[in-house]
């Protein structure tokens, strides 16, 4: 009973939030802060320690601007709304997550990826990788991880086997990390641009979309460059399983997917993350009834999928939410509390040079992963203290540029990002093996050439 009041309580803020993101409506937008203090009300109880803390130092948060702010109650507001917004945000990923996770099409699209040889693999599964995590998020890891490992087991050479485990898992999740850097279904290209003015997916696209291409670039120029010896003969090359045909059901998703989202935000003017807020959750609806047609009866089917999506997928989110949507509170809250400081300084970051600024936050945005903050809690919390992008000199698509850079190698750096974490499960290595032993090399050359993009956006 509990996961199913959790679920509606879940689905009825994505409504309101998507209500409030479309019209404006002031009372859409209390119902969505209302109902993500009564989410948390229910699921922090059941979520495990380490979420409990993000709640209780909330709660600290709230206590001191309640003390040290007179403006207190437009401060906890704020950060409700943002903590709101991030939780509609996941649901509407979580809606095309559902589909697409039982669809036999994407299943084979997947087989035929990881089962490319071995001079085509890498990129065949760090581009495949780039494409499923447009959709599932997380769950591409997971996805095509599953896949990878159950094709390296194959192998009876322990050395083989564990290289080629690990190389397609590199691969898969730096194509994953690829799209934080400009995917408008990323929470980076979400959080980012609902926090820096002026700014907009369009408007940061292209050079966003570059970084995406520097960073694949990067990890198939190392693979390529630095391929592990063997002590043995290499075993002979298996056909893939399938052919490119399987692909096209997944490029057809996404150029429909990305171009309604082009499409809408130029016509209605409205953010990008108030869009995908709509068209991806109806897109999952038609994926879905698609999928459930049948002679016992479309209609029932489809009706129990999307209840069982609200009473029991949703609410099976809920410590991951209580995490995020704490992120985010926290952010808001913090910075606002800390904006006065700031200000009170005689020289600030706007005494800096702007470029050289954007550039500090491409490597500094990791070092706080490095340190345990979830690179969601970091930005929420530094990017509303940097100056104006007027003030630096920069154009505010520029800060979005060097924020989801920073955003992208976090992802691949950090022992405490889901990407590192479920890597190292499915590779038999620990998380922060995996950010700073195995991606070593790909940190160093993917920042450095992240750093050089950001400046010529920042110059441009």
């Amino acid at each position: 009973m509990l996961d199913r009041v959790i679920g509606v309580v879940l689905i009825v803020t994505a409504f309101a939030v998507l209500l409030r993101e479309w019209t404006g409506d002031a009372t859409a937008s209390m119902v969505g802060s209302a109902g993500i203090v009564a989410f948390l009300a229910l699921a922090a109880p059941r979520a495990r320690p380490s979420r409990q803390a993000f709640v209780a130092a909330g709660l600290g948060l709230v206590a001191a601007a309640v003390i040290f702010r007179p403006d207190w109650q437009d401060i906890a507001l704020r950060g409700l709304a943002q903590g709101s917004f991030i939780a509609a945000f996941f649901i509407a990923l979580a809606s095309l997550r559902n589909p697409a996770s039982t669809s036999p099409a994407i299943a084979r699209c997947g087989q035929y990826l990881a089962t490319q040889p071995p001079g085509k693999r890498y990129l065949a599964l760090t581009i495949g990788g780039h494409l499923f995590a447009l959709i599932l998020n997380y769950g591409a890891i997971s996805l095509l991880g599953g896949l990878t490992e159950s094709i390296a087991n194959r192998e009876t050479n322990a050395q083989i086997r564990e290289i080629r485990n690990r190389r397609m898992l590199l691969a898969i999740q730096r194509g994953f990390v690829a799209t934080l850097a400009w995917s408008p279904l990323a929470f980076a290209m979400a959080i980012t641009t609902s926090i820096i003015p002026g700014s907009s997916w369009s408007g940061a696209a292209g050079f966003a979309i570059l970084n995406a291409v520097l960073v694949t670039f990067v990890g198939w120029a190392l693979d390529s460059l630095y391929k592990p010896k063997l002590s043995q003969p290499r075993p002979a090359r298996a056909k893939p399983i399938g052919s490119w045909r399987d692909l096209k059901p997944l490029l057809a998703l996404l150029l429909l997917l990305f171009s309604g989202v082009a499409a809408l935000e130029l016509l209605t003017g409205l953010r990008m993350i108030a869009v995908v807020m709509l068209l991806v959750p109806t897109l999952a609806v038609g994926w879905l009834f698609v999928q459930t047609r049948g002679p016992e009866g479309t209609a029932r089917r489809w009706l129990t999928h999307l209840r069982n999506f609200t009473i029991a997928e949703v609410p099976s989110y809920h410590s991951e939410l209580v995490l995020l949507v704490m992120a985010g509170f926290i952010g808001t809250v913090g910075s606002a509390l800390l904006q006065p400081l700031m200000e009170s300084q005689p020289a600030g970051l706007a005494a800096l040079p702007g470029p050289l600024v954007l550039v500090a936050l491409v490597w500094f945005i990791p070092l706080l992963g490095q340190i345990g903050m979830n690179p969601l809690l970091s930005v929420s919390l530094l990017a509303p203290l940097l100056p104006s992008a007027e003030a630096l000199g920069v154009s505010p698509n520029a800060i979005i540029v060097a924020l989801t850079a920073g955003w992208a190698l976090t992802g691949a750096s950090s022992p405490f990002t889901a990407t590192t974490m479920l890597v190292g499960r499915l590779g038999h290595a620990s998380a922060l093996h995996v950010g700073l032993v195995w991606n070593r090399g790909f940190n160093l050359v993917a920042g450095l050439a992240l750093s050089l993009s950001v400046l010529v956006a920042a110059m441009l």
